[in-house]
């Protein structure tokens, strides 16, 4: 076993971990339960965003698209929810 050394938040002078990450701009979030990931369009903000497949199998995909506004792209917002908002969210759906 190694020594144990003392956290930087100490050495730093701070008085708690939460004082040290705040100043730091430090956001490590623990979440507890279960969370669901969403995926939504980055124009519109629809839900309803869909995986557009290469034309060759084994290729991959090709990027995603909405079926709302009709964008296409590489990229879509992420957004993560708690049981508790994703069951209001599929109620709504």
């Amino acid at each position: 076993m190694g020594k144990l050394s003392t956290p930087d938040w100490i050495k730093k002078g701070y008085n708690s971990l939460a004082e040290y990450e705040k100043a730091k701009g430090i956001k490590n979030k623990e979440k507890s339960g279960k969370t669901f990931k969403v995926k939504k369009c980055p124009k519109c903000r629809s839900a309803k965003v869909k995986v557009v497949l290469g034309g060759e199998e084994g290729k991959g995909s090709s990027g995603w698209e909405c079926e709302t506004c009709k964008w296409k792209g590489k990229s879509v917002e992420e957004e993560e929810l708690s049981e508790e908002k994703f069951m209001k969210f599929i109620e709504e759906k």
